[in-house]
């Protein structure tokens, strides 16, 4: 079975974030406290059974071999730097240069921030006729729409969901790339169009999920706002949106194909409202599915995990014991 190897493009400027990024390279950017965006990639490849990862690197490559040497939650990680920037498309190339005869690659730009399930990527970019898939997803309208009629203006959305998709910026190849007569430049202006008219281009799509790159402090704020009160999972994250001494509500997203640990609580009582998505709720003695706008009851002491059929959205609201969680089986090891 070929075997999957992680890249990660590291070696840009990030002129944008600066004067943050004149001492550190844009992927160790924190979005929460000692929490960088490099960080939550490589967490993102253990999770989805990545164990080796080249970092593409070039600015400020020492700092990024400081945070992470050669090992990081269990990936193994090997530095191939671009002395001269000639941009992603020679980062690549040298990162082909390191891949063995069998093994495929899952390419990622350094700062993108996203929930993707890279593990079902990978199947199916496996599995594909194309020799390349980009991930895409549907576009967020950076500004404020408005709707009209004739000749009056009838409504107002906030930054909707637009009908079309972009690059998400990462990549599966099942083997070497083919990058015809180009040696510079970025991959996205040259080799992608080229491959796309020849028919040698797939993708894989996922809708509806966290995506972001972060490259204005703009976006950084935002990227800030949304870890607040959020911890990233193997399964997916959770995220805290109300807590009182009287209740506690919680936003859990868990991949499709995945599930949470095998787990309970001493004290908490909590009502699970599906939000998005279907699965079960599997307890020791039974299974309770569930879909879209279901309720499912989990009383306390009751060992149980939640498994997600397609990428689901939960809120769990329940009494208010924050940290009252006993897990009895890990099914993943980047904890």
């Amino acid at each position: 079975m070929a075997r999957t190897v992680g890249m990660i493009l590291c070696g840009g400027f990030g002129k944008r974030l600066r004067p943050i990024t004149e001492k550190i390279p844009k992927p160790l950017v924190e979005i929460k406290d000692n929490y960088t965006i490099l960080d939550k990639q490589l967490f993102d490849f253990k999770s989805a059974g990545v164990d080796r990862v080249l970092l593409l690197t070039g600015f400020l490559s020492e700092k990024i071999q400081e945070r992470y040497d050669d090992e990081y939650l269990g990936v193994n990680i090997e530095y191939i730097r671009e002395d001269e920037p000639l941009g992603t498309l020679n980062a690549i190339k040298l990162g082909m240069d390191s891949l063995g005869n069998h093994e495929q690659s899952v390419i990622r730009n350094g700062d993108v921030v996203a929930d993707l399930n890279i593990k079902k990527m990978i199947e199916l970019g496996k599995k594909s006729d194309y020799p390349l898939s980009i991930f895409i997803t549907k576009m967020v309208s950076p500004y404020g729409i408005v709707e009209i009629s004739g000749d009056r203006l009838v409504s107002f959305k906030e930054k909707p969901i637009l009908d079309y998709y972009i690059n998400g910026g990462v990549y599966f190849s099942q083997g070497e790339i083919d990058f015809g007569e180009f040696d510079v430049g970025d991959i996205e202006k040259t080799v992608f169009p080229m491959l796309a008219k020849e028919n040698n281009l797939g993708y894989y799509k996922e809708d509806g999920l966290f995506w972001m790159a972060i490259d204005t402090t703009k976006e950084l704020e935002e990227i800030k706002k949304e870890y607040k009160n959020r911890e990233d999972k193997p399964w997916g994250y959770e995220k805290v949106l109300i807590y009182t001494d009287k209740y506690l509500t919680k936003e859990l997203f868990i991949k499709e194909g995945y599930q949470t640990s095998f787990h309970y609580h001493r004290m908490k009582d909590e009502t699970m409202y599906i939000v998005n998505g279907a699965g079960y709720i599997e307890f020791e003695d039974r299974k309770e599915y569930f879909g879209k706008n279901d309720t499912i009851r989990i009383k306390p002491t009751e060992k149980h995990s939640i498994v997600a059929m397609e990428n689901t959205i939960l809120h769990e609201v329940s009494t208010p014991h924050l940290n009252d969680t006993e897990r009895v089986k890990d099914y993943y090891e980047t904890r």
